[in-house]
């Protein structure tokens, strides 16, 4: 059910690669509620996926664009207000990558070279995004901007390795830079921290399907989906949720609370007396 929450706003969505990411089902959901957008990505991700087939059923341009690149930044915010007639109302940061994860690096092994990139690429990419759209004035008062994180950045997950640093720089700089353009346009910065979902990034992680089963048995309301994410993400474009910013809005059902839940010592009781 659509509530026009987005009607005659404006946006640029970041980091669809194929039907499973998260921005691409907030990109179906923006649609639904009103929106026109841009969509970008990385030319080597672009190859990767789909999103040709996504910017049909969108109605959207697709703006190549390198987040590292401050260059690729300026044309992409240029390029936008011109194609959409105006300034922009929302933007999604959905963009992060680790090599030395990909790669298989050991935490204590690290490719400082490839932690960089990481960083570059996975959070630097989110100042970057506002600076530019600062200095040229491209996004509306009230406008709001959108980044997705992860509890690794609070907690250690052995397996989330540099991404951690990476995300927890992300919600810093959400932070800070909220302050700042909230001050002087008030445009607000707010991240996401998702619960573990099955996208392209997530499932490519060691083990990644064994704590998928940890965190839904942890989560009282269960492990929230990409849609669901979606969902809460057009909340925070829409003005429903205009004296919101500087926050790190946990979507997890629960999880980031929970101590232990029942479930889980009801598994491990059971399997302590199997073993006796």
């Amino acid at each position: 059910m659509a509530y026009g929450l987005l009607k005659g706003k404006r946006g640029i969505i970041s980091g669809a690669l194929d039907e499973n990411s998260i921005a691409w089902k907030v990109a179906l959901k923006a649609k639904e509620e009103g929106a026109t957008f841009v969509l970008t990505n990385a030319p080597i991700a672009m190859r990767m996926g789909a999103i040709n087939d996504l910017a049909k059923q969108c109605d959207a341009e697709i703006i190549p664009a390198d987040a590292t690149s401050l260059e690729d930044i300026e044309n992409l915010f240029t390029k936008s207000t011109e194609i959409l007639g105006g300034k922009i109302d929302f933007v999604l940061h959905s963009i992060g990558m680790s090599l030395n994860v990909r790669k298989g690096k050991e935490y204590g092994d690290l490719n400082y070279d490839w932690f960089q990139k990481g960083i570059d690429i996975s959070a630097i990419s989110l100042h970057k995004f506002l600076q530019v759209a600062e200095k040229l004035d491209a996004i509306n008062d009230w406008g709001s901007v959108v980044a997705l994180s992860y509890i690794a950045a609070q907690r250690t997950y052995s397996f989330y390795s540099d991404m951690a640093e990476a995300k927890a720089m992300l919600e810093s700089i959400a932070r800070s830079y909220g302050y700042r353009y909230g001050k002087a346009k008030n445009v607000r910065v707010n991240t996401i921290s998702q619960s573990p979902t099955k996208t392209k990034a997530g499932s490519g992680i060691e083990g990644f399907d064994a704590f998928y089963d940890f965190a839904e048995k942890m989560s009282p309301l269960g492990n929230a989906s990409a849609d669901d994410c979606a969902n809460y993400a057009i909340t925070l474009f829409s003005d429903l949720t205009r004296f919101v910013t500087m926050q790190n809005l946990y979507h997890d059902g629960g999880y980031s609370s929970t101590g232990i839940s029942e479930e889980l010592v009801t598994m491990i009781q059971e399997h302590a007396q199997k073993q006796q």
